[in-house]
């Protein structure tokens, strides 16, 4: 960075005055509190985490030094604001997958298609010479067609398929949604306001709560490792699989 782009000293200076007054502000809020809810806390909550940003990109920029701070993003829920006893609810939920080994997913999809070909035979068609064993995106619809979403999950490495972040949120409605009311829009982005709760998954949350330098525990992370991996079976037996990420409960 060019000097004339540095900060200067005064303002560095004004950054962290600015975290200080946020600080106390932040203190007041949360001794003055109505609830667990109030949004005089989310407020300076908000405010306290935007100046400490601030302090620590000044610093850096003009001192090439970083505080200890985290900083949260910007992907927290908002105060509550929807009914006390919500008569409905919509639950909305995302899962990322990597398809890791192909040559499984394409075996799985062709013994469905083999143990119930008329549940199949349009997939089959589509995917030409070969059946759904030789072609990955009509294998993926055999699969999530035959299996619940759920199911999908618990199994997935039977799939040949690695979980990415995934993420669950329940919202309040005021009435329950007429039939075929928003299949046409499914997915709009719902009113974060209304959201109850939310429930995150993703390995980047595995980085605040990682395993120690102990290289016995590295160890007994490694053999739990192998020891998944030795449950797999293609024939479709029983297997104990769930999310491999951290999990982040955002409080409400």
């Amino acid at each position: 960075m060019s000097d004339a782009a540095q900060p200067t000293a005064a303002e560095v200076r004004a950054a962290a005055e600015a975290v200080k007054a946020a600080l106390d502000r932040h203190l007041e809020a949360v001794e003055r509190r109505s609830g667990e809810d109030d949004p005089a806390v989310y407020a300076a909550f908000n405010e306290l985490a935007a100046t400490a940003e601030a302090y620590d990109e000044l610093l850096y920029d003009a001192y090439d030094e970083v505080t200890p701070f985290e900083i949260p993003g910007d992907d927290a829920l908002p105060a509550y604001a929807g009914p006390e006893e919500p008569s409905a609810l919509s639950v909305l939920i995302r899962r990322d997958y990597a398809v890791v080994e192909p040559q499984r997913l394409l075996a799985q999809a062709q013994r469905v298609a083999d143990l119930d070909p008329d549940a199949t035979d349009t997939d089959t068609a589509a995917a030409g010479p070969g059946g759904v064993g030789h072609n990955v995106h009509t294998a993926l619809g055999v699969l999530f067609g035959e299996y619940e979403p759920d199911e999908i999950a618990s199994r997935h490495k039977e799939f040949g398929l690695e979980e990415g972040d995934s993420t669950l949120w329940v919202a309040a409605a005021d009435d329950p949604a007429e039939p075929g009311e928003w299949l046409s829009e499914p997915f709009d982005q719902p009113d974060a306001q209304r959201v109850v709760c939310r429930f995150d998954v993703s390995a980047v949350f595995d980085e605040e709560t990682a395993l120690g330098d102990d290289p016995d525990d590295l160890d007994d992370a490694e053999g739990l490792d192998d020891g998944i991996d030795d449950e797999l079976d293609l024939d479709g037996d029983e297997e104990d699989g769930t999310g491999t990420g951290g999990v982040r409960t955002p409080k409400r």
